[in-house]
């Protein structure tokens, strides 16, 4: 199951964020005792997240194990493609969501690019919507994905 999707830009800047599972709640240990709020403990996940993606030399996998989940991340140009899941789930397979996802915002979009992204932050998650549903992929096939997008814009 997915956790999160993130989509972050090389300066650490959160360009989509899509949470499936609430982050965990912060442990009380013995040094602190502030617990942070649902979207702190969102925003210090990102950041360390970013972090672990962003440092990570090119010739290890795209794969980290991450407390209680695995990150599963890809580049494309300046932004980072970051999934987050269960231990047990098969890494090549969330590889290819991420691939399947680029190609369905370059379909959309011709040519995708960062300012798209910006700009239309609504479209790029009525796309990502419905490819997943839940934190499970609900489609696979990109010219029904689009379809469905078409026919909302539609209805608008």
């Amino acid at each position: 199951m997915i956790r999160f999707f993130l989509l972050q830009n090389r300066q650490g800047k959160t360009r989509l964020s899509k949470w499936y599972v609430p982050p965990p709640s912060n442990q009380s240990n013995s040094n602190s005792k502030v617990s942070l709020t649902p979207e702190a403990e969102k925003a210090r996940i990102e950041a360390e997240v970013h972090r672990l993606v962003t440092s990570r030399d090119r010739k290890y996998t795209n794969f980290i194990e991450f407390n209680n989940y695995k990150l599963i991340y890809r580049r494309y140009a300046g932004l980072f493609f970051t999934i987050a899941v269960d231990l047990t789930d098969n890494e090549l397979s969330y590889l290819e969501t991420i691939h399947l996802f680029v190609e369905l915002l370059d379909s959309y979009f011709s040519n995708v690019c960062e300012l798209d992204i910006v700009f239309n932050f609504n479209k790029v998650y009525s796309i990502l919507d419905e490819y997943m549903l839940a934190g499970e992929i609900e489609e696979t096939s990109k010219r029904e994905i689009l379809d469905r997008v078409k026919f909302m814009e539609k209805m608008e």
